[in-house]
Parts: structure tokens; C-alpha cells; sequence
């Protein structure tokens, strides 16, 4: 029991470094514009005088309020990544609705640019004829198309488009609904893949509040004016350089999740592996439509719970 409750006590003591630092960075920010804003670090004399004609234990109740405010803040602002997560991905509340129409249709005109010039230099390729400077477009376009959806799933937000493609990049592949699937694949994935998945998304998640601290600390612009720029630019860099960066890692193990270890999810539910690409996209889609709702009839025949014994030999 001593080595379970240390083993907690480490855990919380991490999650709560993770989510108080930047609170702790920011109220620090806060603090020197307000010292600032009084003239410098006089203002703090009072303050100071104040809380050393406190007793002992005065003085520990009042810095464990402030340990506790600054862990409270950062709580609440982790508690706020999902959904301005969900805001920068594009999926915006209905007033803003032609404003996402229309960034939508310039999404996909660019998208459209890019594959017609991605196969006229597909051509020059292939024949061999492609110059040096062919060559380079030809790469970069090919990894601006695999950061798209198909046109009819396209989002208004490069952070939307990033996640969406690999969330929907399955079903073109293998038939399989991420959205469905993911919860049973995510139990049979191995732990290191899990691991990996988990620090890709906390490391997208901070960003995301990255952009929030930057946002809050515009806040403190009344004391001194330099917070305006200080929070814009960190409010900047992270929704439009560190999100879509580290959303991009995310993706990427997020679709690799589907290419090695779809095989173990049609073996837990014991159905028979697809023997081509055109067979798997039907199977994927009745495996959606089984976990979904569940499939009638008498097919598929499900595979042995167990793979046979060896043969023996004589």
C-alpha cells in the first residue's frame, strides 16, 4: 500500500506541474505588469510588510491559498482545451455559419488548384521529363493534398483540415469509421503505440492552451501595454505554428494506429481477414455498421477464438 500511495502521489505531483507551470508563468506575467504599472519594485514594500507581520501559520495558509489558485487556474484553462480545440478545427456555432460556408469554398477551390497542378506534374514525373524545380512542387503538393480531407468533408481551419483527413483517411482506405472504431481499436493497441498517442495529444492539448494563456493575458493590458502584443503574439504562434504542427504529429499516429493494427480489431471480433483492398473497404464498412448496430444474417462466419494448434510432427 506505501508503494501505491507513493505511486499516486508522484502521478498527481506531475499532472499538477503539468497543468500549474504555465498558470504559474502566466500570474508571474500578471504580477510584473502590475509591479510595473505601480512603478517598479517598490510597489511591493507594502505587500511584503504586510505578510511578515503575519504569524507562521498565517503565512503557510496564505501561500497555500496561492499554490491552490494558481493550480485552480490551470485547471480550468486544461479544462478549456477541448473545446477551443473544437473552435480553431472549425466546428463554429450557427451565427458564424456563412463565414464557415465561405471559407469553406475557398478551401476547396485551393484544394482543387492543387490537384490539377499535382497531375500535370504527375505527368512530367512519370515520363521522366520533370526538372529538378518539378520535382520539389511535386513533393510539396503531394504533402499539402495529404494534410486535406476528400472536398465534401473540408473544414474552414487548417487544424480542422489536418484532423479530419486522418480521421477520414480510414474509411477511404479500409471502409473503417474512425469515429466508430477508434474506441475498440484504442484498447487492443499495444502499450508503447497508446503511450505514443497519449504524449502526441497532451503536446497538442498544450499547445491549444497555449493559445488560451496568450488570449487571458490580454487581460492585464489596462496595467501596462506591453501585455496587448505579448499575449497576441503568443495567442498567434500557438493557434496558427504550434497547433497545427503538433496536430499534424497527432494525425499522423493517428492514421499509422489504422495501418498496423486494424488486423488485431478483425481478429478480436473473430472476423475473417479481407483477402484484397476492394474486399477490405466492404468489410470495413459492414465492421462499422456491426459496431455500430449490430449486423442480422449468418455472414460473416466468424474465425476460431483461438488460431489453431500445429501440427505435429511424426
Amino acid at each position: 500500500m506505501g508503494a501505491f500511495w507513493s505511486g499516486v502521489g508522484g502521478k498527481l505531483a506531475e499532472r499538477w506541474a503539468a497543468v500549474a507551470l504555465p498558470a504559474l508563468m502566466f500570474w508571474l506575467g500578471g504580477l510584473l505588469a502590475w509591479t510595473l504599472a505601480r512603478g517598479g519594485p517598490h510597489a511591493w514594500e507594502a505587500p511584503a510588510h504586510w505578510l511578515g507581520r503575519q504569524p507562521a501559520g498565517g503565512q503557510a495558509v496564505i501561500l497555500l491559498a496561492v499554490l491552490c489558485a494558481v493550480g485552480a487556474s490551470g485547471v480550468v484553462v486544461d479544462r478549456l482545451t477541448g473545446p477551443v480545440l473544437t473552435l480553431l478545427e472549425g466546428y463554429w456555432p450557427a451565427p458564424l455559419r456563412p463565414v464557415r460556408r465561405r471559407l469553406v469554398r475557398r478551401a476547396s477551390r485551393r484544394a482543387r488548384a492543387a490537384e490539377e497542378e499535382f497531375q500535370a506534374l504527375a505527368e512530367a514525373i512519370h515520363d521522366g521529363s520533370a526538372t529538378p524545380e518539378q520535382r520539389e512542387r511535386y513533393t510539396s503538393v503531394d504533402q499539402r493534398l495529404r494534410r486535406l480531407p476528400t472536398r465534401p468533408r473540408m473544414l474552414p481551419t487548417q487544424v480542422g483540415n489536418v484532423l479530419r483527413a486522418a480521421e477520414t483517411r480510414p474509411i477511404d482506405k479500409y471502409g473503417l469509421d474512425a469515429v466508430v472504431v477508434w474506441p475498440c481499436l484504442w484498447l487492443l493497441l499495444p502499450d508503447t503505440v497508446r503511450a505514443e498517442l497519449t504524449a502526441a495529444r497532451r503536446s497538442l492539448d498544450t499547445s491549444v492552451g497555449a493559445c488560451v494563456w496568450g488570449l487571458l493575458f490580454l487581460g492585464f493590458t489596462p496595467w501596462t501595454p506591453w501585455a496587448l502584443p505579448a499575449g497576441l503574439a503568443v495567442a498567434l504562434s500557438a493557434a496558427f505554428v504550434w497547433v497545427p504542427a503538433r496536430a499534424e504529429v497527432f494525425a499522423d499516429l493517428l492514421e499509422a494506429s489504422f495501418d498496423l493494427h486494424r488486423s488485431a480489431l478483425y481478429a478480436q471480433l473473430r472476423w475473417p481477414l479481407p483477402a484484397n483492398p476492394a474486399e477490405e473497404r466492404v468489410t470495413g464498412r459492414r465492421i462499422t455498421t456491426y459496431l455500430l448496430r449490430g449486423l442480422d444474417g449468418t455472414s460473416p462466419t466468424f474465425t476460431s477464438a483461438e488460431p489453431p494448434n500445429p501440427p505435429t510432427t511424426p
